[in-house]
């Protein structure tokens, strides 16, 4: 059952999205909702506005970093998930992951239209974006 739009605003930027995208879109903004209600420590999520596009955070329990949907310019009609810059997330997921998608720098995973979305791939990556802050503080001992 799909999640409802925490606003207005939401829903309207995904309607904002050509329509190939806005599905594929669509369908990640559901795993990440999946994942986030089946990841011990998580908690609810917070659906808002980010530079425009839908931005999921774990603002309840702190425990990760935020995730970002969107279109970026290049190749057209493609969408793509985005991470906080400044942690090792997109990296992490080019070592697990070399072959499976495109990666924008260390921010960003690319599908290009056409691309096969592998759902249990990317769920482990959400997974560790909801998890980021918590487990790294665990590594610290703090």
């Amino acid at each position: 059952m799909p999640v409802a739009f925490a606003s207005p605003a939401v829903e309207q930027a995904f309607a904002a999205f050509a329509p190939a995208a806005r599905k594929r879109l669509l369908a990640i903004r559901e795993l990440i909702f999946s994942v986030a209600a089946t990841t011990d420590g998580v908690g609810a999520l917070t659906e808002t506005l980010k530079w425009g596009e839908p931005a999921y955070l774990t603002a309840q329990s702190r425990s990760g970093s935020t995730i970002r949907l969107g279109c970026p310019k290049a190749p057209q009609g493609s969408c793509a998930v985005y991470f906080n810059c400044n942690t090792d997330l997109v990296d992490t997921f080019r070592t697990l992951f070399p072959q499976a998608w495109r990666y924008e720098g260390n921010r960003a995973i690319v599908f290009a239209p056409g691309d096969t979305l592998d759902s249990q791939a990317l769920a482990l990556c959400i997974g560790a974006a909801l998890r980021y802050h918590r487990e790294r503080k665990l590594r610290r001992g703090t």
